[in-house]
């Protein structure tokens, strides 16, 4: 596979097409061939050119009440995010005996022992059928992280459209190869790994199943701000430029997801909850509606900020610059035939109409027209005269 990706990270001289369905378009500019990376989930198109895609992860923050799980869908519908994440973990086959059986007393514990916790959490498949439904409802995407096989067959049997592989699960080449196979998008977390380990994750889903999102993350819960590791985003753009990039972010603010945004992330995850006092880890660098709410709106505004590039005056700058702008004056009673030096213009408040500062240097040495008195203005006429003379007077 690392083949196939080397040969479409290099423009190539020939008409080629590779089908949209695969996960990337192909354009052909100028006889060159550029790979475009685009993921579909459920109907709506990642990309480049197409508004973030951000996803609200609630994982267990709805501590296994299907109605505080409608609850956090709703609300996080409101924010206007695209799509709600949970977790589904089988866990008698997922841990050994001895974590199932080891003893949890913390102030986070749903339970005697790890494998009562977990089991506490976790949602069976009425639920989420139930749940499904209800999103489907509420116009809100719904998937989950996957742990195990039996879990991503159960979402698969439910028509989940996509799957998350969680960053512990990097390196898990028979769940990814598992997962790959059920042909539903994945959103790839990467917390933890080396590039080498990114890579071999990609050799092994990507000739399965193309339609596929890589994460940057930082596996620490909440990450600090100087573990972001945000230019990796970057490295991961340029090194598979066929691939859409995101980032799964644990970070408690939102300011560093709309830098992600501008390294290149098309998808941002963070995780969400409806009270910071809830039981339960990750309450409390999650985020609140209200800051759900900031992070879309905002992370949707970046793109009408960045504009076109080209330079140029707006229309609702006009009334600003004019009462705050300057025009050239003059500071004194100047008759006309008088000869403009140094100290008889100055730069004044409003710029209604009158020449700019950078006119001066034009018009030193040059002779009035007309008479100008005290604060009085020179117009662009004025000038024009002033020069058309002092050409003629020059032949």
């Amino acid at each position: 596979m690392a083949g196939i990706l080397a040969r479409l990270r290099t423009p190539h001289r020939a008409a080629q097409c590779v089908p949209a369905a695969q996960g990337f378009i192909v354009l052909e500019a100028l006889s060159t061939i550029m790979v475009v990376p685009e993921l579909f989930v459920n109907g709506r198109r990642i990309a480049d050119d197409e508004p973030v895609y951000v996803v609200a992860e609630v994982g267990h923050n709805h501590q296994g009440d299907v109605e505080k799980a409608k609850a956090l869908i709703h609300a996080a519908k409101e924010c206007g995010v695209d799509a709600v994440k949970l977790q589904k973990r089988e866990n008698r086959s997922l841990y050994t005996r001895a974590q199932y059986d080891a003893p949890y007393d913390n102030e986070h514990s749903f339970g005697a022992t790890y494998g009562e916790h977990r089991e506490a959490l976790e949602l069976d498949a009425a639920a989420w059928l139930e749940l499904r439904e209800f999103s489907r409802e509420e116009g809100v995407v719904l998937f989950g992280t996957v742990f195990d096989e039996p879990s991503a067959d159960l979402l698969a049997e439910l028509d989940v459209p996509a799957f998350k592989i969680a960053s512990a699960d990097l390196v898990n080449t028979p769940l990814l190869r598992h997962v790959a196979a059920l042909g539903k998008p994945i959103f790839l977390s990467t917390g933890g790994g080396t590039i080498e380990d990114v890579e071999r994750a990609l050799d092994t889903v990507l000739p399965v199943n193309p339609h596929l999102c890589l994460m940057q993350c930082t596996a620490a819960y909440p990450c600090e701000t100087d573990e972001l590791q945000l230019r990796v985003i970057e490295t991961y753009r340029e090194r598979f430029p066929d691939v859409v990039v995101g980032l799964s972010d644990h970070q408690n603010g939102i300011a560093m997801a709309l830098v992600a945004y501008m390294l290149g992330a098309r998808v941002i995850e963070k995780h969400f909850t409806l009270n910071h006092a809830w039981k339960g880890s990750d309450h409390a660098y999650s985020l609140m509606p209200e800051g759900m709410r900031r992070l879309v709106r905002d992370l949707h505004r970046v793109p009408e900020a960045l504009g076109d590039g080209f330079k140029r005056p707006l229309p609702s700058e006009e009334r600003p610059l004019e009462k705050m702008g300057k025009k050239l004056v003059a500071v004194r009673d100047l008759p006309a035939g008088h000869r403009l030096a140094a100290g008889d213009l100055a730069a004044r408040s409003p710029a209604d109409g009158g020449l700019p500062p950078y006119e001066l240097d034009r018009l030193l040495g040059k002779r009035l027209v007309r008479a100008l008195f005290v604060e009085q203005s020179l117009t662009l006429e004025d000038v024009e005269l002033m020069e058309e003379l002092a050409a003629r007077g020059s032949r």
